[in-house]
Formats: structure tokens, sequence, C-alpha cells
């Protein structure tokens, strides 16, 4: 708009995107400010904070960002809901769930195993081989783990033995995927069944009755000196286990590996134009079958923590789901290591909230050892926005 020779700007308003943003931060508030340190104790904050952030849903919904605006509203309701939780609880109760430290610890121990099974998942996809075999996998590493470091009297063979074991599992979902060209699903939760009789048969075979021994070579934790008695830090990273800092160290190098080196990038062709890969000279079917068998590899490090790093132990059936939460992690991240990262420890703060809660309403705590699921379910409908696999994911390659 012009008057005189000045030019006047039409005001700005913000965008539904921004507005769907703003609201789920207001929404997450409206729960944050009952927890510690705050701890307001009053519902009226809460349910105003609640209201605006659904408000900004239905505007971000009507400017076309339908399914953020549906995130805002779900976490206006959620934060309404543990807003009234933390209310009706004393304040001991809140602050013995919601004591931060412990809880980032957690969530680090229960992410750790889904770290590894994602990054395994991310290096098997991106070369065009859907890998539903992760728990299976992952199941390998956790008897193997155990059966190496007890027969070999050291965690450090015991995860050699593991990692062999899942990349000779993997190898199988390998030829029939690849090869045989079978269905990758099917041939996943095969491979996935195939595990579960192979762990317990040589658990009833080697151990018997009594299970496997209380003596357990097991990976160490790492100490930090120079934290490990700096409050919130050291009681939340100080004293982690060596697997957690390799899982995440791992992160980086995975992201490196596939975005910047010549074997990364080669990887990737294959999982999105292996035509064209072919075309140019590489050997597509040897690339596949590498990142199918790392893939492995990776995924029985993750159930060697559990047994060799976390329990001590093996008992049946011992990742209980963790390959699939691994698998959503995965799509949650949309294919990428960082993306895998934030998703992982998400599901393992749902798993650490759950431990808290017990701790203090075991029926409570029953119904929040569902939040990972239902996480894992959220993830793999796309609530959270649309993720794009690699082009070629899932399609076998055929030589003309």
């Amino acid at each position: 708009m012009s008057v005189g020779s000045l030019t006047v700007a039409p005001p700005r308003t913000a965008s539904p995107r921004s507005c769907g943003i703003a609201g789920v931060v207001l929404g997450a508030l409206a729960w944050v400010i009952t927890l510690p340190p705050i701890e307001l104790r009053g519902m009226l904050a809460s349910i105003v904070l609640a209201a605006i952030a659904a408000a900004l849903g239905v505007v971000a919904v009507r400017g076309g960002q339908r399914k953020l605006g549906v995130e805002t509203i779900i976490v206006a309701l959620l934060a309404v809901a543990g807003a009234a939780a933390s209310a009706k609880s004393s304040l001991a109760t809140v602050e013995s769930v919601f004591t931060w430290s412990a809880l980032a610890a957690a969530t680090l121990r229960y992410a750790t195993p889904l770290l590894f099974g994602a990054l395994g998942g991310v290096v098997s996809e991106s070369g065009g081989v859907i890998n539903v075999g992760l728990e299976g996998m992952m199941l390998m590493g956790c008897f193997w783990g155990v059966y190496g470091a007890d027969l070999l009297g050291w965690w450090g063979w015991g995860l050699l033995v593991a990692m062999l074991a899942g990349g000779l599992l993997a190898l199988v979902h390998g030829v029939l995927s690849i090869h045989l060209r079978a269905n990758q699903i099917v041939s996943g939760m095969g491979v996935n069944f195939l595990a579960l009789g192979i762990t317990g048969y040589f658990l009833e075979y080697h151990y018997g009755p009594n299970g496997t021994p209380l003596n357990i070579s097991q990976v160490p934790n790492v100490r930090l000196p120079l934290i490990q008695h700096v409050g919130f830090f050291g009681a939340a990273i100080g004293d982690a286990n060596l697997l957690t800092w390799v899982g995440l160290a791992l992160v980086p190098a995975l992201t490196f590996f596939l975005f910047r080196m010549k074997w990364g990038l080669r990887l990737r062709s294959v999982g999105e134009k292996p035509r064209a890969a072919d075309t140019v000279g590489l050997p597509v079917l040897r690339i596949r079958y590498t990142a199918v068998v790392v893939s492995g590899m990776l995924a029985a490090l993750g159930g060697a923590y559990l047994s060799v790093g976390f329990v001590g132990s093996f008992s049946n059936d011992m990742t209980n789901g963790r390959g699939f939460i691994s698998l959503a992690a995965m799509i949650f991240g949309k294919w990428r290591p960082w993306g895998a990262l934030w998703a992982c420890l998400l599901f393992g703060f749902g798993n650490a909230m759950s431990d808290r809660v017990s701790s203090v309403n075991p029926t409570l705590g029953t119904l929040f050892e569902a939040l990972p699921y239902v996480l894992t379910l959220v993830a793999v409908a796309g609530l959270v926005g649309r993720s794009r696999p690699p082009e070629s994911d899932g399609i076998p390659y055929e030589r003309e």
C-alpha cells in the first residue's frame, strides 16, 4: 500500500507451521511447569497454556499443516493429563519420579540397544534391503555374547562372537532377499523365528534348566573423572557403559561415512538407483550383501549390550520387541543416523519413565510400560511427518 511517496508493507502473519511448532512448545510447557524444579501445584496455568496450544493446533490444521496441527492438539491433551497427575500426586512422589539426572541415565541405558539396531537398519536400508530381522539378530547377539564371554572368559570375545552370530543370521536374510529375491519382509520375519528357535535350543543344550551362570564377564562402565561427581552431569553420564559411548560415537561416524566418504556414497547410490550404479560398474549385489551383514553385526552388538553389558545373563526372548522398536526409530529418524539417535532417546525416555513410575505406583507403571510401543505405532503411522525411504528400498535387483 502506498501513501504519498511512502510504501507501507502489509502486516506479516505467522505461518501455520510456526503456529503448530509454537503450540507444541506451549503444550509441553503446560506439563513442565508442574514438574521439578518449578513444581507449580495449581491447574489453572496448565489449562490456559494447553488451551492456547490446542488453538494454535487448530490454526495449523486450517492452514494446511494437518499432521503438525493434530500433533499439537494431542500434545496439549497429554499435557493436561500429565499436569493433572502431577497435581494429584504428592511433591515427594513427583520428585521421586522426575529426578532428571536418574531419568537421563536410564534413558541412555534403554536407548543404547535400540540405537545399535536402528543404525543397523540405516545401513541395510541405505543399500536398498529392508531388514525386519533386526529383532532376531539382536536376540542372537544376546545369547552368543553371553556364551562367548562365558566360554572365552572375557566380555570382548563375547562381543566378537555376538557380532559373528548376528552377521551369519543377516547373511541368511541376505541370501533369501538378495540372491533368491524373496519378499524381504517375509524373509526378515522368518529369520526372527529362526533366531528364537536357535537361541532357545542352545540355551537348553548348553546351560539346561539352571540358565546362564551369574559370573559372566560384563562390559565395564566408563567413569569420567572430571565430571563424575558434578551434580546432574555426574549422575547422568559420569558412569555410563562403554557400549553406550560406542553407540553415540557411531552416529557421527556413520553420518560421515554415508554422506562424505566414497564407499558410503556408493552404498546410498545402490539403495537409490541400483541400475545406474550397476551401469557405472558398481557391484550392486556385493554392496547389498555387505550392508545387510554389517546391519546384523550392529544389531547383535545391541543385543550383546542387553546380556553382556546390562543384565549379565540371558533368558528366552530377551529382546522383547526391541528390534521392531529399533526399526520404528529408524523410520522416525527418516533413515538418518542423527534422526535415529533422537528417536531412540525418545523411546528410551518412555522406558525410563515406566521404570520410575513403577517404583512409586506399580499399577500406573504397568500402563506406562505400553508407552514405548505407543510411540512405535505413532512413528510407523507417520504422525510426525512423511518420511521418504531410499527409492529402491525393498525392491530386489536382477541384472539384465
